[in-house]
């Protein structure tokens, strides 16, 4: 497998519109893309400029087709104007765990 961490800085006032962003494309990565295991988009509480994004690949063939999938494309070129600054990426190797085949419970699916 194959994983990323991703954090995220919004910038004040474009919170709405980077979860409006990153819902339709989490939708059409969903829908598209057998490939990706896990791909979860959180806030955090005691920051509400931050959003991290934790994804999880069969492997980096997996990968390199999701960066090339159209969704993403524009996902990657829209994100910008709602950024403080540039995504911080980490690389991650899965080392114990498990995914469930179920969205996570209390949060509605995007």
């Amino acid at each position: 497998m194959y994983g990323l961490v991703v954090r995220f800085e919004v910038l004040e006032g474009h919170e709405a519109a980077f979860d409006d962003l990153a819902s339709t494309t989490l939708r059409s990565i969903e829908a598209e893309e057998r490939r990706t295991a896990m791909y979860l988009a959180h806030r955090l509480p005691q920051t509400p400029a931050v959003r991290v994004f934790y994804e999880l690949y069969d492997d980096i063939d997996a990968f390199e087709a999701h960066e090339q999938a159209a969704h993403v494309r524009r996902f990657l070129e829209e994100r910008g104007q709602h950024l403080r600054t540039d995504p911080e990426v980490w690389v991650v190797e899965p080392m114990a765990g498990f995914v469930r085949q179920r969205p996570l419970p209390g949060v509605a699916r995007p």
